[in-house]
């Protein structure tokens, strides 16, 4: 039996690894969106500085 070769388990391994990186990415693109979402609804604003 050669390390090479793969195994049925490895190849349904790796699709269960590859559906929870996607699910993990399209979590984070959703928290990013929704972050810039809140920051540029026109209620965030730097601070004024005064004597400039």
């Amino acid at each position: 039996m050669s390390i090479a070769r793969t195994h049925e388990i490895h190849r349904r391994r790796r699709g269960r690894n590859l559906g929870v990186a996607l699910l993990l990415v399209a979590f984070i693109a959703v928290m990013f969106g929704l972050t810039v979402a809140k920051i540029s609804d026109g209620s965030f604003a730097p601070p004024h500085q005064e004597g400039t």
